[in-house]
């Protein structure tokens, strides 16, 4: 697989008649290796291991719905109250973020909430933090700490 624009993280990789599986460590099991999930994987341990979202409040390939249409979100990452915090949709590595990229993540937004709106192809990763109360975004130079995001949450809910 192509080296991506994140730390090098270590995979549970095996070879069967169809190409690769990869263990998923969200789901629990092994799922088909293709160039996206590639992304989908690595950005899980990126995640995990670099911003301090607890595995345990993360979901992957969530089923929702958008305009009654059945869609799944690459990864969702959760606050203690099972509230969408973080959306990440992921592309393959050949694959450019667009515009039409960043509508798909703000309708996922539209159906579960959230904070935070991440594109990624693993290469380039775009963030945006949702201004809900003004209806609007804007784009962050990286990822925050999940921590910073919860104790965000909690002084806006304090205030309240």
């Amino acid at each position: 697989m192509i080296k991506l624009n994140l730390p090098i993280y270590s995979h549970r990789i095996k070879s069967n008649e169809k190409g690769a599986d990869i263990y998923d460590i969200i789901r629990k099991k092994y799922v088909h290796l293709s160039p996206e999930e590639w992304v989908r994987q690595n950005f899980i341990q990126y995640l995990i291991n670099e911003k301090g979202c607890p595995k345990g409040l993360m979901s992957v390939e969530r089923a929702l719905k958008v305009n009654n249409m059945p869609r799944r979100a690459d990864i969702i990452v959760h606050d203690k109250n099972g509230q969408s915090l973080i959306i990440v949709e992921c592309k393959a590595p050949d694959v450019s973020i667009t515009q039409t990229t960043m509508d798909q993540a703000v309708a996922y937004h539209m159906s579960v909430g959230g904070k935070i709106i991440c594109l990624t192809n693993g290469l380039c990763h775009i963030y945006a933090m949702i201004d809900n109360e003004n209806k609007r975004f804007f784009y962050l130079k990286e990822l925050p700490e999940y921590q910073s995001l919860i104790e965000q949450i909690d002084v806006v809910e304090n205030k309240v």
